[in-house]
């Protein structure tokens, strides 16, 4: 029980954490604005604004600066991991993002062409343009700032 007040009471755990759960409602929630429908993979999926990973990596940072300083071993394993972290979102996983998009237009030409392909299309929404990055980091600072 101890463990689990000590994870409860871990100013830069929650803040991370927060940042990612307030991210994915942010994320439910706009999507049911825009297409009217609640969809269940918002809450826990991946791409969309503000992106998630982003907002929790920025929180670690954020919590990481604010409790042990900038010269602190801590403070360098979290300002690389945050930059790995947002470089992969907007780089790595939106271009394979936008790979799946090309191949989900190859097997639905394919198909309308006679021929059947019995794979389920692939998930587009991977990756973050830009604008969801920035909106996920200011969220994590934010929420990182509010907690302390």
């Amino acid at each position: 029980m101890l463990v689990l007040s000590h994870f409860f009471h871990n100013y830069i755990l929650m803040a991370a954490v927060l940042s990612w759960i307030f991210a994915q409602i942010i994320k439910t929630v706009i999507t049911l604005i825009i297409t009217k429908r609640f969809d269940p993979e918002r809450i826990l999926g991946a791409g969309g604004m503000p992106s998630a990973h982003s907002a929790m990596v920025c929180a670690l940072f954020v919590g990481v600066l604010r409790r042990c300083g900038a010269a602190s071993p801590e403070f360098a394993l979290a300002f690389v991991l945050a930059g790995v972290v947002i470089y992969d979102a907007m780089g790595v996983r939106r271009a394979a993002g936008e790979q799946a998009r090309v191949l989900n237009k190859l097997v639905e030409i394919t198909e309308k062409n006679g021929s059947e392909v019995t794979r389920k299309g692939l998930k587009e929404s991977l990756g973050h343009t830009p604008m969801e990055v920035l909106a996920g980091i200011m969220l994590g600072i934010l929420v990182a700032l509010a907690m302390g």
